[in-house]
């Protein structure tokens, strides 16, 4: 019997991989890594990435952390991997990849979401089929846009994979999708948890999608056990099980304790999420709370963001400053930045659905137009986007006591401190940096806990024992600030509603 029973999480995001071992003795990471890459783009919202880069990025990151001193790899019991949503990996019928997978911050396909909407009778339609809209990131308008620009390889099309699917597939040989993930396609019905045929109609009537999808299995179950090969390679046990894994978002709920009600986890990272768990699906009538199911048996209703951190990197890179410069020039800004507003489209948006929306400074005077306000500027309008999202959850009622903070934008004090007081809500970090690695390391020992226990330990239980909370991180809203911030937001969203109308006039 092993000293030791350890679960390996690997996250397979957009800007590189992560991977966490976690130890069932200690109840915290023993092992880490990580392996970046980069995108392909073009000039169309074109954003894509080669597979191949996906599982090289594994293997470096599985091959680095079975060689901690701290690892034995004949203790590893299974795997959990996460991967960021919404990306179409298409493969052939002899699971070779046709073409670089479009992901999620992919806007190329902005004219096919329109064709959706329209086959199925428009954005109420389409949320009442499967409690979401077309938005662009979404993976249905990416099959459209291959049918339409890329017959060749839509004849050879045989199987259709998200990123953590496919990541799946290489790991077991298994084609099998989750929950979570698969609603995060807006081919997939939240409520009924299985794929719309009446979608995959829309997308093409002459032919049966549903044979090129892979079949659901729940969030506890396996997706299979490793390949003999990849054990062999990786010098783990034959039996290494593969959990059913997840959307990043997904994972990032588990690995932030954020598997019961109450809580609200919220992603300062290159995108912004905001999500909390629930017990029934929320549907949104306006379309613009995301209806995912999450990976942990629930549902997990999300907004999402397309600028954040890209705000903030932006305007760091444009005033050359490195990180701890640009806190100090926020900090050293009073609250509203003198005048300077940043709305932050510079990826279109998301929430609200502007795809092809560009980001607008207002506000300049020859006094503001100095490092410091524009720096703070860039920050608040990332975190005043996010205040949007919120403002979506408690209008379908969902009220947090408490937001756990996630992503880059949390390590840093003035962006914690800024959050909650445009938040209004008490927010904290975890002791932990890799929500998504670590959620799917949990989910792997849930898996585990599920398949080989007779007495099987629920996710929740699992959670309270593994997460942990950073309370040197926390921070308390500033009533003086917050009231200023009420003030601020008011304008942030009139002056975003002028744009929303300015776009739609064109």
């Amino acid at each position: 019997m092993a000293s030791d029973r350890l679960f390996i999480g690997i996250d397979s995001g957009t800007q590189g991989t992560k991977g966490v071992v976690l130890s069932e003795k200690k109840r915290k990471i023993i092992a880490q890594a990580s392996y970046p890459y980069g995108l392909i783009e073009n000039d169309r919202g074109g954003r894509e990435q080669e597979p191949r880069k996906w599982l090289e990025a594994c293997k470096s990151v599985l091959k680095t952390m079975l060689a901690d001193s701290n690892v034995d790899p004949q203790d590893v019991q299974a795997i959990g991997v996460s991967g960021q949503q919404h990306g179409m990996v298409p493969l052939d019928s002899k699971g070779n990849v046709l073409r670089p997978a479009k992901l999620w911050c992919d806007t190329e396909t902005t004219a096919q979401c329109m064709t959706l909407t329209q086959r199925v009778g428009g954005e109420a339609a389409a949320v009442e089929l499967v409690g979401n809209q077309f938005s662009a990131g979404f993976t249905a308008s990416k099959i459209l846009w291959l049918k339409e620009n890329e017959p060749e390889n839509y004849e050879k099309l045989a199987q259709i994979l998200l990123p953590h699917d496919y990541i799946n597939y290489w790991l077991t040989g298994n084609y099998a999708a989750e929950n979570g993930d698969a609603s995060g396609t807006a081919y997939f019905d939240v409520k009924k948890r299985n794929w719309s045929h009446r979608v995959l109609q829309a997308i093409d009537q002459g032919r049966d999608l549903s044979l090129c999808l892979p079949h659901i299995i729940e969030s506890a179950e396996p997706c299979g056990i490793i390949r003999s090969e990849l054990a062999e390679e990786f010098g783990l046990p034959r039996m290494v099980l593969v959990s059913s894994g997840g959307g990043d978002n997904m994972m990032a709920a588990i690995g932030t304790g954020n598997v019961i009600p109450g809580l609200v986890t919220a992603s300062l990272g290159t995108s912004g999420t905001i999500f909390a768990h629930t017990e029934r699906p929320v549907i949104d009538p306006s379309g613009e709370l995301a209806a995912f199911c999450s990976s942990s048996g629930g549902w997990l209703p999300l907004v999402c963001t397309m600028n954040v951190t890209v705000a903030t990197e932006l305007v760091r890179s444009l005033l050359g400053f490195d990180l701890e410069q640009m806190n100090q020039h926020i900090e050293q800004t009073a609250a509203g930045s003198e005048g300077l507003m940043l709305i932050p489209y510079f990826n279109g948006e998301r929430t609200p659905s502007l795809p092809s929306a560009t980001a607008t400074l207002g506000g300049m005077t020859s006094i503001n137009m100095r490092p410091g306000p524009i720096a703070r500027a860039a920050m608040e309008g990332a975190t005043f986007g996010l205040r949007y999202g919120l403002d979506v959850m408690l209008r379908n009622g969902i009220m947090p006591d408490e937001i756990r903070l996630v992503g880059g934008g949390s390590h840093s004090p003035v962006w914690r401190q800024l959050v909650a007081d445009i938040f209004r809500y008490p927010v904290v970090c975890l002791d932990h940096e890799e929500a998504g690695a670590m959620g799917a390391a949990i989910q792997a020992l849930w898996c585990t806990e599920s398949t080989l226990s007779k007495d099987p330990i629920e996710l929740k239980e699992i959670t309270e024992l593994y997460v942990a909370i950073d309370g040197a991180s926390k921070c308390l809203p500033h009533r003086e600030t917050s009231t200023k911030y009420t003030e601020l937001y008011d304008r942030y969203t009139a002056f975003g509603d002028c744009l929303i109308q300015s776009y739609h006039d064109l």
